[in-house]
């Protein structure tokens, strides 16, 4: 992979990064549960704390595919601290997986009043591509390991 390939992954894994901090900064502000409250009740609410909270392992698994794509760069791509970085990808895409689970019965429990089924479809569907993410890392780690 040239070095032009690995910049421009860099940039989009930064990109996809910002975004996903605007995204979780602002959202909480223009959802409709949030109309009447102030800034401060908006950002206690335990659903908007367990989504920070959950996001960290996406943000992980973004370094740590930073951290891989330095890996390439130095052409270190077979060596065991690659097939580490892939691991813990991995291990954040089950993570990722259960966190939406999670959610996803949380909402279904304690969501009244609210229709939970477009929620449950969506956060189903963001649930099976993790776990094809982490199903992926862990062939991509196998071949590492086995080089």
């Amino acid at each position: 992979m040239n070095r032009i390939a690995t910049l421009f992954l860099r940039a989009v894994i930064l990109l996809t990064a910002m975004v996903a901090l605007l995204w979780m900064v602002w959202f909480p502000q223009a959802e409709g549960r949030a109309v009447n409250l102030d800034i401060v009740s908006i950002y206690t609410d335990p659903f908007i704390i367990y989504c920070y909270v959950a996001s960290i392992p996406f943000f992980a698994a973004l370094c740590q595919a930073f951290k891989l794509l330095g890996y390439v760069d130095s052409k270190k791509i077979f060596s065991p601290s690659a097939a580490k970085a892939v691991r813990n990808i991995k291990y954040c895409a089950i993570a990722i997986s259960g966190s939406i689970i999670l959610g996803i019965l949380y909402i279904r429990l304690f969501a009244n009043g609210d229709d939970p089924a477009g929620v449950t479809a969506v956060g189903l569907i963001a649930a099976f591509a993790a776990i094809v993410a982490a199903t992926g890392a862990s062939v991509v780690e196998r071949l590492l390991q086995k080089k």
